[in-house]
This record gives structure tokens, C-alpha cells and sequence, in this order.
């Protein structure tokens, strides 16, 4: 099993800066990597980004290329994702979660974080 704890979100004006922050626990040597996604009001879930633990692979949503940055420290199991030029469309729950090799799915999950980007 794997634990995931995502932290950070808040309130923020258009055009500022966020950090979001995964701690893994447990099993997470069975894990690929993490990646965020994010759902915002009256929306479907979407994926925003994802990394290898080694961090040697880094993946980005279109619609955030540019404006955030996902990174890992493995000595804390921890991912992050810096999110700057925040845009009102970026209000949303946003969660972490752990990529399995066998199964090649999402198959562990936060609870999510708020992160409410005001105009």
C-alpha cells in the first residue's frame, strides 16, 4: 500500500505563485512515479503532470506548460508542483497519485488540496 498526502493549496490572486507538495508513504519503491491532477467545479478530472521518481521523465498538460514545474526529493518522498502565473481556470482540487508498473494505472490517491485563484 502506498499513502499520499497532498498539501499546500490556499487562496491566491491571478498571476500568483503556489506550491503543492505529495509525501508518499508505504510501498512507494512499487511505484513508477507521481502525478497531479486537478478537478475543478462542474468539471471532469484532468491530468496537469507527472514525474518518474528518478526525475528523469517529466510530463505537462498543455494547458500548464510553461507555468508549472513538477520535481521530486527522493530523500523525503516527496513530489512537488510549483504552479506561477496562476489563472482563475486553475481553481480547483487538485490530487496526487502513484503510478503502478504492473497495472500502468493511478492506483493510489490523496485526498486532494484546495487551490482557489481569484480575478
Amino acid at each position: 500500500q502506498v499513502q499520499l498526502i497532498e498539501s499546500g493549496g490556499g487562496l491566491v490572486q491571478a498571476g500568483g505563485s503556489l506550491r503543492l507538495s505529495c509525501a508518499a508513504s508505504g510501498r512507494t519503491s512499487s511505484t513508477y512515479g507521481i502525478g497531479w491532477f486537478r478537478q475543478g467545479p462542474g468539471k471532469e478530472r484532468e491530468y496537469v503532470a507527472a514525474i518518474a521518481w528518478s526525475g528523469s521523465t517529466t510530463y505537462y498538460a498543455d494547458s500548464v506548460k510553461g507555468r508549472f514545474t513538477i520535481s521530486t526529493d527522493n530523500a523525503k518522498n516527496r513530489v512537488y508542483l510549483q504552479m506561477d502565473s496562476l489563472k482563475p481556470e486553475d481553481t480547483a482540487v487538485y490530487y496526487c497519485a502513484a503510478k503502478v508498473p504492473d497495472t500502468g494505472s493511478y492506483d493510489y490517491w490523496g485526498q486532494g488540496t484546495q487551490v482557489t485563484v481569484s480575478s
